[in-house]
């Protein structure tokens, strides 16, 4: 098998975590890629995307806290804005961020493991919807009824983990999510707050599980 790599902007992307290797058998065709190979791909895309903005996440958070808690301070101010928190309380429950594990599950079911359309032209992990004409974004080949469904296409992977990590923050449909953040590590009890992610409702927690369990996923936790 032959490993290609390609270009995009200033990055490398390595494109084996598209649908198909090339595997020289003297036709020089195609192969479906293996389930191992296609995971490899997309871990070696995700997690360090995944690992940069947890960091960088982690880091505010602390700042924060090391901040004069004041909702009078300027810079809370800004915080309190900036990710719709009412209160600082609030404020330390958005910013705090929510284990690794939990982001890898829902960039593998979202992408199909980096392979779907919207991964692979537009670097959108989450199945994140664009609904704002300004969005850099992408159109999916379905309608829902007569109107188009716009997807959001990010320059880079990192990107992608950054704005899904402040749709998680920022909208009020996820604040249990966001409280219980503070209260306990265990992805697999915070999974049970992600049912308004998807249309599939509790059992989009289920499947994360599986998907947590199955790949040792919790290991990255404490990385």
């Amino acid at each position: 098998m032959i490993y290609k790599k390609i270009w995009w902007g200033a990055a490398t992307i390595v494109s084996v975590f598209l649908y198909y290797l090339t595997s020289l058998d003297g036709n020089d065709s195609p192969k479906p890629i293996s389930v191992a190979d296609k995971k490899a791909a997309f871990h070696q895309i995700i997690l360090p995307a995944i690992n940069e903005v947890f960091n960088e996440r982690m880091m505010l958070y602390r700042e924060i806290s090391a901040l004069e808690a004041s909702e009078s301070n300027a810079e809370i101010q800004l915080l309190l804005k900036k990710y719709n928190a009412a209160n600082v309380e609030e404020l330390m429950q958005r910013t705090y961020p929510h284990p690794k594990s939990i982001a890898i599950a829902q960039a593998a079911m979202e992408s199909a493991w980096g392979t779907s359309r919207f991964a692979r032209e537009a670097s959108n992990y989450f199945g994140v919807w664009s609904f704002s004409k300004k969005d850099n974004r992408i159109a999916a080949n379905k309608k829902r009824g007569s109107k188009t469904i716009w997807l959001k296409k990010y320059s880079s992977a990192a990107d992608s983990v950054r704005d899904y990590y402040d749709l998680l923050s920022n909208k009020n449909v996820y604040s249990e999510f966001n409280r219980h953040k503070l209260l306990t590590n265990n992805p697999l009890e915070l999974v049970k707050y992600l049912d308004s992610y998807s249309e599939q409702g509790a059992k989009y927690g289920d499947e994360l599980i599986k998907i947590i369990n199955y790949n040792k996923y919790e290991a990255y936790d404490s990385k």
